[in-house]
């Protein structure tokens, strides 16, 4: 009768594991080889112990003729050749003992066969009873052939132990030798089931899987396996089998849904180079009206739409704000079907556009999606070309202030300066006091030069422009020209500049205008006569300016702070760049001690290393 089939998710039970038979033969496998290694063990530790009873039989013969040879020595009075009578009549005595004794070592262990218990009984009481008192009596005085004439049966029961134990240690080698010969049978068979099980249980099943794949790969969708096992090659099977069915009931219709799925990918290409047509000519650098003219060109091609018509709203003074645009034929919406579709930007209406058909035609969910996402595209487009426009409105606007406070700073303090001397001047000429006509024309003279310098120190710092990694050799040009200006010593100390993050180009730039900004101070005001400038990127960037120069009153610095109009511009210039590159600037100063400024960026406002 065939075994119940397991079912498709089913599991082999423990007891039909592969693992199961597998542990369960080789534990029976090595029971039986561990049995008779044991046995064989066992052997040998008797033939051992076998072996030094044979050479301690093989002793007492040797010492019963060692006492012979003591008692004549007595007799001549000659000194003992071994030992005396006395010693080697003890230990005679011990080794007997020694050999009935049951807890013997297993390396002198007599053999416990009855004949050879027997023998041994019979040479220890023929010693213990004849042999030792004769000994003693010749000792006494008693003649030496009192000894003599029982030593020969002695050494002959002696003999005849030595045999007994002897032919005993035959017979266990040739069990250990049988049993060895045993083991080597079972190894070889043991062997050969094993491979014979691991083919029946595993290799066959394998090679009948294989076989059962290479007929899927040739589409032979109608084979199946046999299920004739429960273990996890029948589960194997029974999946095997399931998924032939689904393959060949998948097959029947496979063609069909081929042309399903192609027709499918082919609307989905055609969108998605709709998107990318699209998106490739919204991110070229044109104006809001050209996109937008664009925009509906591309959309009447891709719907083949009678019309299109498309309006944006937005802010006042937006580019593009309020613009309508139409393309193609734009008949009455009374007399043809039209789709009109909104214009966004991260949910911000910006107005609509519409397609205009001939005749009435729906558009499906997919083309409806696509033109939504179209309309998407078109408004963060123009929103992102408002915000560029108003981003670049707003870095000129920026940039313009910087430039003025600097020109205030620097030209225009310096014209009022002149003009106030142009008209001391005047009034000296006017009556004709040359001396003081001779002590504002150096100061006149002196103001002309600072404000050239002012000048050429602002085309200067317009023109700075850095790539990575070149504020070093930015800030040492700009020192060099200061010293040559000015003939202030200036110490330039940088160290770990490439151990933290990078700094972005932009930082770079504002940390140099700040660098330039600062000696401009120093020179016009300072009246110092050594700077120090020290720059590290260690665990962030850090720039300080030091001189030893006049100082200034910590209120002024408040001032500026504070915006106050009083205040000194060119701090608050650098406390703008400050700002613009995400850092903080700190400026400490006391009267006669000079001023330090201390630019500090924290290391994750860097640009990532």
């Amino acid at each position: 009768m065939q075994a119940p089939q397991p079912s498709y998710f089913d599991t082999a039970s423990p007891r039909n594991r592969l693992s199961t038979r597998i542990i369960c033969t080789t534990a029976v496998v090595l029971l039986l080889g561990l049995g008779m290694i044991g046995w064989t063990l066992w052997l040998s530790w008797l033939l051992e112990g076998a072996g030094a009873a044979i050479n301690n039989a093989g002793s007492l013969r040797m010492r019963a003729n060692q006492v012979a040879i003591a008692l004549q020595q007595e007799k001549n009075g000659a000194p003992p050749f071994v030992a005396d009578t006395d010693t080697l009549l003890q230990a005679q005595a011990q080794m007997l003992e020694h050999l009935r004794a049951e807890e013997a070592r297993h390396s002198q262990l007599l053999p416990k066969s009855p004949a050879i218990q027997m023998r041994m009984t019979q040479v220890a009481t023929l010693w213990n009873t004849r042999m030792a008192p004769r000994a003693r009596r010749v000792q006494a005085g008693a003649p030496l052939a009192v000894y003599l004439d029982h030593l020969g049966g002695f050494v002959t029961q002696a003999d005849q132990l030595v045999q007994a134990i002897e032919a005993d240690s035959a017979r266990k080698t040739s069990r250990l030798r049988f049993s060895q010969a045993t083991l080597i049978v079972m190894a070889c068979a043991a062997t050969l089931a094993l491979v014979w099980l691991l083919y029946v249980w595993i290799i066959h099943p394998v090679r009948r899987l294989q076989g059962g794949l290479r007929g899927m790969a040739q589409r032979d969708f109608s084979l199946r396996l046999p299920v004739d096992r429960r273990d996890e090659f029948g589960v194997l099977a029974v999946g095997f089998n399931r998924m032939a069915d689904e393959l060949q009931s998948l097959y029947a219709g496979l063609e069909a849904r081929v042309a399903e799925k192609t027709a499918q990918l082919a609307s989905q290409n055609a969108t998605l180079a709709t998107l990318y047509d699209m998106a490739a000519f919204l991110n070229r650098p044109n104006d809001i009206e050209t996109v937008c003219k664009g925009f509906l060109d591309r959309i009447l091609q891709r719907f083949q739409a009678d019309g299109a018509i498309l309006q944006l709203s937005g802010p006042p003074g937006s580019p593009g704000t309020h613009t309508t645009l139409s393309v193609g034929c734009t008949t009455s919406p009374a007399t043809s079907g039209q789709t009109h579709f909104p214009v966004r930007s991260h949910e911000e209406d910006m107005g609509s556009f519409a397609l205009f058909f001939a005749a009435q035609r729906l558009l499906d969910d997919s083309q409806r999606h696509l033109l939504e996402t179209l309309g998407q595209h078109l408004g963060i487009a123009i929103q992102n070309r408002r915000l560029s426009s108003q981003a670049r409105q707003l870095a000129m606007e920026q940039e313009r202030s910087l430039v003025a406070q600097g020109l205030h700073d620097s030209i225009a303090q310096g014209l009022n300066f002149l003009k106030l001397q142009l008209q001391l001047l005047d009034r000296a000429a006017q009556r004709g006091d040359l001396a003081e006509i001779d002590e504002i024309i150096p100061l006149l003279r002196t103001g002309v030069d600072e404000s050239y310098q002012d000048v050429r120190e602002l085309l200067d710092n317009f023109r700075s422009q850095l790539g990575d990694g070149d504020l070093l050799a930015a800030a040492e040009e700009t020192v060099a020209r200061f010293r040559r200006q000015t003939g202030i010593e200036v110490a330039l100390r940088a160290d770990g500049l490439a151990s933290g993050p990078p700094l972005t180009r932009v930082q770079q730039l504002e940390a140099l205008f700040i660098l330039q900004e600062a000696l401009s101070n120093v020179r016009k005001h300072a009246e110092a006569s050594k700077v120090e400038i020290h720059l590290s990127n260690r665990q962030g960037f850090r720039m300080s300016i030091s001189d030893d120069g006049i100082g200034c009153d910590p209120g002024a610095l408040e001032n500026t702070r504070t915006d106050d109009p009083i205040g000194h511009v060119g701090l608050r210039i650098m406390q703008e760049r400050a700002r613009r590159m995400g850092a903080r600037l700190d400026i400490s100063a006391a009267p006669g001690q000079g001023v330090a400024i201390l630019l500090a960026l924290p290391a994750e406002r860097q640009a990532p290393a």
